[in-house]
C-alpha cells in the first residue's frame, strides 16, 4: 500500500497534508496564529527543556505541526461519522468553532514545557490563557471568547493522562498527541546518543496513517520495523486512547513490516 494508491474507498492522510476546511473562521485563525511571533517563539523554546535538558523526543514546532494535522484529520473523520462534538455544542457555539477549538488546543498544548517538562500540562494553562486572551478577540465577541477559551484550555489540560476529557474535542487532542510517534520525532535525542525506550521505540515506527474506517469512523494504521515499536503502541497510544472518550470510535492496527520470519511481533490490534 502506498501513498499514491490507497485502498479503494479509503481516504489517506499525510502528516504534512494541507487541509482546506470549508469554514473560513478556522482558516483565518490558523493564518493569524501561524504569523504570530510570540506563539512561534513559544513553539521553538518549548523544546529546550524536553529535548536538550531531559533527552525526550521532539516537543517543538514539528511535533506541533504533526499533532495539529492529525487532530484535524481525526476531527474530519469523526465528523464524517456523525460523531457529536459536545464541547462547542454545549457552549452554544457555532459548528465551525469545533475545529477552531481543536486546532488551537493542538497548537498550544505543550507551551508549558518552557517552564518544566514535569507537569507541563498544568503550566500550559496560564501561558495558553494569556495567548488566547490576545488571539480570540480578533474573531469573537466577549461571551464567545470566554466559551472558546474554556474549551481550548480544557482540551490542553486533558492531553495529560491524569485528567479525563469531558468533550470530544479534548479526546481528539489527547489521541492526536500520541499519534506523533514516527522515527522522525526521536531524531534529535537519537543523534545525541539517547537510547532510552521512548527513543528506541519511536525509531521503530516507520509510518502512521489515518483512514476512514469500516466498523468505526477512524482506522489508524501503524507500520513498525521491529518489536520495540510495541512500546509506542501499547504503553503510550493505548494509554491515551483509554478514557479519551474515543475508545469505541478509533480502531488501531500495528503491523511489523520487517521481513524477518522470526520477528517477535507481526501484528497487534487495539
Amino acid at each position: 500500500m502506498t501513498d499514491s494508491e490507497p485502498p479503494e474507498g479509503i481516504r489517506r492522510y499525510s502528516p504534512d497534508a494541507e487541509h482546506n476546511f470549508p469554514d473560513g473562521k478556522l482558516n483565518q485563525v490558523l493564518a493569524y496564529v501561524d504569523a504570530d511571533e510570540e506563539i512561534t517563539a513559544y513553539l521553538e523554546a518549548q523544546n529546550v527543556n524536553a529535548v536538550d535538558r531531559k533527552g525526550y523526543n521532539d516537543h517543538g514546532t514539528k511535533h506541533i505541526d504533526i499533532v495539529r494535522n492529525r487532530a484535524l484529520c481525526l476531527y474530519d473523520l469523526l465528523k464524517a461519522g456523525d460523531v457529536d462534538f459536545n464541547g462547542a455544542r454545549q457552549q452554544e457555539l457555532a459548528e465551525e468553532d469545533e475545529a477552531v477549538i481543536v486546532a488551537l488546543a493542538a497548537i498550544l498544548h505543550d507551551v508549558g514545557h518552557v517552564v518544566h517538562r514535569d507537569r507541563h500540562a498544568y503550566y500550559s494553562i496560564p501561558l495558553a490563557a494569556d495567548l488566547l486572551d490576545r488571539v480570540l478577540p480578533e474573531f469573537y465577541d466577549v461571551g464567545d471568547v470566554v466559551r472558546v477559551k474554556g474549551e481550548v484550555l480544557h482540551a490542553i489540560l486533558c492531553h495529560h493522562r491524569a485528567e479525563t476529557p469531558l468533550t470530544t474535542e479534548a479526546g481528539v487532542i489527547r489521541v492526536a498527541d500520541a499519534l506523533d510517534m514516527e522515527r522522525g520525532r526521536s531524531r534529535i535525542p537519537y543523534e545525541q546518543g539517547g537510547r532510552g525506550i521512548n527513543t528506541l521505540s519511536s525509531q521503530a515506527i516507520n509510518r502512521v496513517s489515518l483512514h476512514e474506517g469500516e466498523s468505526r469512523p477512524v482506522l489508524v494504521e501503524i507500520e513498525m520495523t521491529n518489536a520495540a515499536g510495541v512500546y509506542q503502541v501499547d504503553n503510550l497510544l493505548k494509554a491515551k486512547l483509554e478514557s479519551s472518550g474515543l475508545e469505541d470510535l478509533v480502531r488501531i492496527v500495528a503491523v511489523n513490516t520487517n521481513e524477518n520470519r522470526q520477528q517477535l511481533v507481526e501484528r497487534i490490534e487495539l
